[in-house]
């Protein structure tokens, strides 16, 4: 008996059919709308951030009260107000977009204690159009409230928003407005 054929003692189990659940064609366009809503929802977020990214800071604040361009105080005074040679810093941000710092040393020469001098800053392109332009009231501020005669003070300017077309060709500082300390 050695040679019998043995019987299995391993239960006879019925086989599932191997069914592979496709999903519907509804399901399908629905993960499709979700998807092109979402990119769509994604896109006009970093559209709005590069857009408005700094959009306060580039609002026209100017200065209120002061001498400007074609009035005689301006012009007599003007050449006592030094701005050296502007400096430019540039970088890239993460939004794609260029933004550069434009920095100078603005020198009280008149005599007198200004409690307000407004700057024009520009990036300017080849035919010396402004490409990007900012005007900054640099005193007073928290930091400097006014700038005593024959004193001197770090003036930076950030103009952002520029894209790698941009034809940044130079750079331009000059002051478009003051008061004097009564």
């Amino acid at each position: 008996m050695q040679n019998a054929p043995r019987e299995s003692t391993i239960l006879f189990t019925m086989a599932v059919p191997d069914r592979r659940i496709e999903p519907s064609e509804s399901h399908r366009t629905l993960i499709i709308v979700v998807a092109v809503i979402a990119a769509i929802a994604i896109a006009g977020l970093f559209y709005g951030l590069m857009r408005f990214a700094g959009g306060g800071q580039n609002a026209a604040v100017r200065l209120q009260g002061g001498f400007r361009a074609g009035s005689p105080q301006f012009e007599a005074n003007k050449a006592n107000i030094v701005l050296d040679d502007p400096e430019a810093t540039e970088a890239k941000r993460a939004l794609g977009d260029i933004t550069m710092t434009l920095t100078t040393t603005a020198r009280n020469l008149t005599g007198k204690t200004l409690n307000g001098l407004e700057i024009h800053a520009a990036v300017v392109d080849y035919q010396g159009k402004p490409v990007k332009e900012r005007y900054v009231v640099v005193v007073p501020t928290q930091l400097h409230p006014e700038l005593p005669p024959n004193k001197t003070m770090q003036v930076n300017v950030g103009l952002d928003g520029m894209s790698d077309t941009d034809a940044r060709a130079n750079i331009k500082m000059e002051v478009t407005g003051f008061k004097f300390k009564e």
